[in-house]
């Protein structure tokens, strides 16, 4: 029983790494949104990814094969959810919409994903639990507004808000049907996957490299393009997908909320911004509802 609770203890600190990595993810996706377009973008990450993983990977995949033709419906419904679509709607939402509202679609993702796991395998979930995610949601929220309602009722919405609401709809479903992946290795599933969604973004970016301006190596370009391969893609993607396969994407998904939290941190590590009240609440806002939820959770299991 105390091995159990330790291995669960190690998850909920494992979850925390995905938000951080998408946090940079989403800071940097508007950052460079003037130097690469949102298409290359996407296909050059998974690209990169698939590279990096093949030569530590390739044997094993190999050995799962049987296994991945059996199931590649499914491995082709989760590569289209969250390789290709996701992440190239988000950085085609940089291109018109703010941080802001980047980050404040992001937050709702919980509550998506809530809804999704009901109406796809009727999980349900308590008053209290609901309650939790809300303190999650207002937290996240209440650190991208910076604490000031009045950037709430002046926020205006355009084409890229669409984007995202789309884009955080689409990976919600995908974090709940990764209940139905296949029985093979982790690094398989990811090479899989980051597979499928090379293939469908080729098209798009052959379109996209016609139309519009060239895509130039710089260094900044060369570093953004390795950290997006790498962090938020590799690493993120192999500690959410575990998170979500040990404990269920009802719980893991409130980890999102730490989203927004990280981007304003880092603003304040690399960009020289103040940490300020506002971060404080939102934290306590967030830690509480994380805390509420993961205790209630094991409550139940008991």
């Amino acid at each position: 029983m105390v091995k159990m609770e330790k291995k669960k203890f190690g998850i909920y600190l494992l979850l925390i790494l995905p938000p951080l990595f998408w946090a940079g993810n989403a800071v940097l996706a508007r950052g460079v949104a003037d130097l690469i377009p949102p298409v290359a973008m996407s296909f050059w990450r998974w690209a990169l990814a698939l590279l990096i993983l093949l030569p530590f990977t390739w044997k094993q995949t190999r050995r799962d094969w049987p296994e991945i033709r059996q199931h590649w419906k499914i491995i082709f419904l989760l590569g289209l959810l969250g390789i290709a679509s996701f992440n190239t709607l988000l950085y085609a939402a940089a291109h018109s919409t703010t941080a802001i509202n980047i980050a404040l679609t992001q937050s709702v993702m919980p509550v998506i994903i809530v809804v999704i796991s009901f109406l796809l395998f009727r999980d349900r979930i308590t008053p209290l639990q609901f309650f939790a995610i809300g303190l999650c949601t207002v937290g996240a929220g209440h650190i991208v507004i910076r604490g000031d309602l009045q950037r709430l009722l002046q926020l205006e919405f355009v084409r890229g808000d669409l984007f995202m609401l789309l884009a955080v709809s689409l990976y919600g479903l995908y974090s709940v049907l990764l209940r139905k992946r296949p029985d093979i290795a982790p690094m398989s599933f990811l090479t899989t996957t980051f597979a499928v969604g090379v293939v469908l973004l080729l098209p798009l970016y052959l379109w996209e490299y016609q139309t519009a301006p060239s895509l130039h190596l710089t260094q900044p370009v060369v570093l953004s393009l390795l950290y997006v391969a790498f962090c938020p893609s590799i690493l993120a993607y192999l500690f959410w997908n575990r998170g979500i396969h040990e404990i269920g994407a009802n719980q893991a998904g409130l980890y999102i909320n730490l989203i927004p939290l990280f981007a304003s941190l880092l603003a304040v590590i690399f960009l020289g911004e103040r940490f300020q009240g506002y971060h404080i609440v939102g934290i306590v806002l967030i830690a509480s509802g994380l805390l509420m939820f993961n205790l209630l959770s094991l409550r139940m299991k008991r």
